[in-house]
């Protein structure tokens, strides 16, 4: 017999006979088997449980289950099948027969009713018996909507569960709940029909997105714990740890999950779950056996029990800018919605400690949707120690981390000694479980030389060599033990093989889930009010999220340039002359009463200027925001100047007068026919010539720079009003203009984002050149934009209103609270 022939002989007989000693047969039930979640990573787990598990005595029946019917389902349950692999190191000619074997195993079910489930249970029941088998268990892996829990878990009670003697196993994924609450409702729910044992509860991080290195990284902190005992006994404590950071950056925004993400938001998205989870791992109390499933959770649990209930200055909180955008688009919201949610959110827990900045350098944070928690630990072992929580989207790069960074009283006075043990001992001091993605790109656990070399199993990891040069953490590459995994493993088979063999030391229960809810509830009730401190997002971020632990709290490291002095909302008194905005006089109030205060100061300015030179040159701009101001004056203010004054347009768009978007024509409509301004006295821009808009070989710009300059003293006018957009762009200057913003031009041809794309506007540098320059910001729709300015880099390229800054003049902002406080 020919060899090939032979192999393939044995590989037949290895997969398919099945042992004469049966350990009975295990029915796997997928529900949500065409999903997302189930095409990316869940039948790929199964099928490696399949592979893994084949010549184990048991023999096995997949059901993929929906609410689809039969005939429409099964295509799509072909399609998901069809993609999977077997690992490198297993034969192709094995891997083919697995596959087919699978394949032959794996049938589709639709899943709707109590009846559905009837008949599945007793096909099942007659198949046994068909082949004379026993039954071992069942597991129904449950990847729908938690909203759809309570009716498939009466129906798996009530009439699929397995007979007496074989175990029941029910895989929930996360979320599970929205606060203390909802989650007390939902595990009232699933304790009604199964017993705790049989519940697990699954969080998909650690298992999407690539993440092996989750359970390779994040799965070998307690064992690390454990074989390195010796050594981290004595440092593992308040007494040498300085603080805990536990990160979870994205680049990634939330976009196509916004509907998603207005219910929960990253706290609980992935904090409270997700980072509490390896809080736990870190900061418990390890037992002696770590195989013993109870003891690790008992542990676990005592750990949520003694940390300290997070207060309103625990965390700190942000939004990336494009977030509100987004929802709008994709929820279909209206204009005027706006939403709190976090995307980006930092906490610290902890019981007492010094001031310290959070830096940057050594982390690179930029500081979004994100947010940083402060979490304190009431016990021995952790009093004073801060815990760091922080998760965000929208980041400068996308990495997860957990670092332990020690206290370092040390001081050598040759610090470039090349004595390693001598130069060791001056380096900062830390272990980094390097979950995976960052400047590393591999998941590693990672020792400082000057603590001590690390102990791992030899099986599953080795001393990483030929490492990038650079820099990881204040520190050379080089400066660290690094070790990696040997062999990378999808973590989904992971987890499904621990559920399978009833391995509950990964998983969710009960009194955990509930422990965690309650300690972040609190907080919760506390953030979801408070508006967040929205951020460009990525690298542009830049210092914004940084923050500093203060008083026993966090706060970021920038200020808002914003400063309000006597407000009273509940009045209609203007606010403070002292208030200030990026560094100038702010007025603020409700919007009817700043329309008032502005109209009164644009009369006041008028009558000065009649007075000291006999005329008063105003520029207005378009848009919305002015003509409430247009109509005050032509309604309320009969002893203005008009017809000393004459009228400018700031910008125009490059439409005919009669257009509704032309905002002369706007002007025109709200205020120049119900006031006596001279027609000499009124100055539109010529964007209208020979038959054309805006042509530049028409010379419209020079034309209109020429008139201001033979009309306008020294080209300074009296008084310009401007409006904000929520890009930055004021005038017609929008982000990323060359001219307009610097330069000899006095009037410059300009193109929107928006239509009309064409434009014609006043430069920046000639808006400088004026006496007075009001701008004025109105709405909640300018909330997010007001925000980001006052904590921005002020680089006029990217935000044009950085560029208004009067020579010799005064600028004023007048914000209403809509848009301050919205």
């Amino acid at each position: 017999m020919p060899l090939r022939a032979l192999f393939l002989l044995l590989l037949v007989c290895a997969v398919v006979v099945v042992c004469k000693e049966n350990k009975g047969h295990v029915s796997v039930v997928l529900l949500g088997a065409t999903g997302d979640l189930a095409k990316k990573y869940l039948w790929q787990g199964l099928f490696q449980l399949y592979l893994n598990e084949v010549n184990s005595g048991h023999s096995f029946s997949f059901h993929g289950a929906a609410l689809t019917p039969q005939e429409t389902a099964e295509t799509l349950l072909f399609n998901a099948l069809k993609p999977l692999s077997c690992p490198a190191d297993v034969h192709p000619d094995k891997c083919a027969l697995v596959k087919d074997q699978f394949l032959r195993l794996t049938r589709y079910r639709q899943l709707k009713t109590a009846d559905n489930y009837t008949a599945l249970h007793q096909d099942i029941l007659t198949s046994l018996a068909q082949e004379g088998l026993h039954e071992a268990g069942r597991l129904f892996y449950l990847s729908v909507p938690p909203f759809a829990y309570a009716d498939i878990a009466q129906h798996i009670n009530g009439s699929c569960r397995p007979p007496p003697g074989a175990w029941l196993r029910v895989v929930l994924e996360k979320p599970f709940g929205h606060d203390y609450g909802s989650a007390l409702n939902l595990a009232n729910v699933m304790q009604t029909y199964f017993r705790e044992e049989e519940i697990y509860r699954v969080d998909h991080y650690l298992g999407k997105q690539g993440s092996f290195y989750q359970h390779h990284t994040v799965e070998q902190i307690l064992p690390f714990r454990r074989r390195n005992q010796k050594h981290l006994d004595p440092i593992w404590n308040r007494h040498h740890v300085e603080r805990v950071e536990i990160v979870m950056k994205e680049t990634v925004d939330a976009k196509g999950r916004t509907s998603f993400y207005e219910e929960y938001g990253v706290i609980r998205d992935v904090i409270q779950n997700h980072l509490t989870e390896i809080l736990t791992s870190l900061a418990m109390e390890v037992p002696g056996n770590l195989s013993n499933s109870d003891d690790v959770l008992r542990a676990k649990l005592e750990l949520l029990g003694s940390l300290q209930s997070p207060e309103h200055k625990s965390a700190v909180i942000g939004q990336y800018q494009n977030y509100l955008p987004q929802v709008r688009e994709e929820m279909e919201k209206d204009p005027s919605f706006f939403t709190n949610t976090q995307t980006f959110a930092g906490s610290v827990h902890v019981v007492s400690f010094k001031r310290k900045a959070f830096n940057r350098r050594l982390w690179k944070m930029p500081v979004i949707v994100s947010g940083s928690v402060l979490i304190y630990i009431d016990n021995a072992r952790w009093e004073g120690v801060p815990f760091l929580l922080v998760s965000g989207k929208d980041l400068d790069e996308r990495t997860s981390y957990v670092r332990v960074v020690f206290k370092d009283n040390s001081f050598c006075v040759q610090k470039e000694s090349t004595e390693e043990s001598v130069k060791s001992s001056c380096q900062p001091k830390q272990i980094i479980f390097h979950i995976g993605n960052g400047a590393l790109n591999f998941p590693a656990v990672l020792v400082s030389r000057g603590l001590f070399k690390p102990n791992l199993p030899l099986s599953q990891w080795k001393e990483a060599s030929e490492l990038p040069n650079i820099s990881f953490f204040g520190q050379l590459i080089s400066d660290y033990y690094v070790y990696r995994p040997i062999q990378e493993k999808d973590a989904y088979t992971v987890l499904i093989s621990n559920i399978y063999r009833g391995r509950k030391g990964s998983f969710v229960t009960t009194k955990n889930l509930l422990a965690s809810w309650k300690f972040w509830t609190r907080l919760l009730e506390t953030v979801d009010n408070e508006t967040p401190r929205i951020y460009p997002g990525g690298a542009e971020t830049g210092t914004l999220l940084d923050f500093v632990i203060e008083q026993r709290g966090l706060r970021f490291v920038i200020n808002e340039d914003v400063k309000v002095m006597g407000m009273d909302q509940n009045t209609n008194a203007f606010a403070s002359a002292q208030s200030i905005f990026l560094g100038n006089t702010m007025v603020t109030n409700w919007a009817e009463p700043l329309i008032q205060k502005l109209a009164q100061d644009i009369q006041t300015a008028a009558e000065e200027a009649v007075k000291s030179k006999g005329a008063f040159h105003l520029a207005l701009s378009g848009g919305s925001s002015p003509v409430a101001l247009f109509q005050r004056l032509s309604k309320h203010h009969y002893g203005f100047p008009w017809k000393n004054t004459h009228l400018w347009m700031v910008d125009e768009r490059c439409v005919p007068f009669t257009d509704i978007d032309s905002n002369f024509g706007n002007l025109e409509r709200h205020l120049l026919q119900h006031v006596r301004v001279p027609y000499v006295n009124i100055h539109p821009m010529p964007v209208h010539r020979n038959q054309r808009l805006c042509a530049e070989e028409d010379k419209t710009t020079e034309e209109y720079a020429q008139e201001i300059s033979a009309l306008v003293s020294n080209s300074s006018f009296d008084l310009v009003l401007l409006g904000l957009g929520n890009d930055g762009h004021t005038a017609s200057i929008f982000p990323g203009s060359d001219d307009g913003i610097t330069g000899d031009k006095l009037v410059v041809f300009s193109e929107s984002p928006l239509k009309p794309t064409n434009r014609m506007s006043l430069s920046l540098p000639l808006i400088n050149k004026a006496k007075k320059v009001a701008i004025l910001v109105l709405g909640k729709g300018k909330h997010d934009i007001i925000t980001l300015i006052s904590r921005a880099e002020r680089k006029p390229k990217k935000w044009p209103i950085f560029g208004v800054n009067p020579a010799f003049g005064q600028l004023i902002w007048y914000i209403d609270y809509d848009a301050m406080f919205r």
